[in-house]
């Protein structure tokens, strides 16, 4: 009983998360007119990376007044190196579920524990890939770009991403290129049972 409430409970938190990260991308989309989205590739990837909702997992979050809020210094910078690998109930992931650290910059599950990528413009994250190399990653779900690299992990979502146009890609890529630089090297990946 007392596993299942723990997972509803970080289902209900990812829901919450990423209903307030869309409802702030909607308000902020509102206030900006749409030919200088057509217009601004920045800003169109930034509205991009908004929409598919790269923020819930890739950045770093407080907790704040209307619950968790991005640390603005940390925004895409991925699961921070300097924090602890949270302990957690290895018997839940044995049978099948998945298990979140709090801000969603970590998981857990059959596949083993898994980080959110520093997507900022620094050498820790996409700051020396070329745009060929995050297409690849983020459509074929390549680590790193790259072509014998292997698959990424969940919970990354790169089948959803197969679609985008060649412009959608340049226009995220674009974005991410003019954030600001987070040195943060995110830890590899934990196998499953080395936890």
């Amino acid at each position: 009983m007392k596993r299942i409430v723990c997972f509803l409970l970080f289902l209900s938190l990812f829901i919450w998360m990423s209903c307030s990260e869309n409802k702030q991308a909607n308000a902020n989309d509102n206030a900006k007119p749409i030919d200088s989205l057509q217009e601004d590739p920045v800003k169109q990837g930034e509205h991009l990376v908004a929409i598919m909702g790269c923020n819930d997992c890739h950045s770093p979050k407080k907790m704040g007044a209307q619950g968790p809020e991005i640390i603005p210094g940390l925004m895409l910078s991925g699961y921070p190196s300097d924090r602890p690998i949270a302990r957690f109930d290895s018997n839940l992931v044995k049978t099948g579920f998945a298990v979140f650290y709090p801000d969603l910059t970590a998981a857990a599950g059959p596949w083993g524990v898994s980080f959110a990528g520093n997507l900022t413009p620094d050498e820790t994250g996409i700051g020396t890939w070329t745009e060929d190399q995050f297409r690849k990653a983020l459509t074929e779900g390549k680590l790193k770009g790259q072509e014998g690299g292997r698959t990424l992990l969940p919970p990354m979502p790169w089948m959803n991403y197969k679609s985008l146009s060649e412009k959608e890609i340049s226009n995220i890529f674009a974005y991410l290129k003019s954030i600001k630089p987070v040195k943060n090297m995110v830890p590899m990946p934990v196998a499953p049972g080395a936890w």
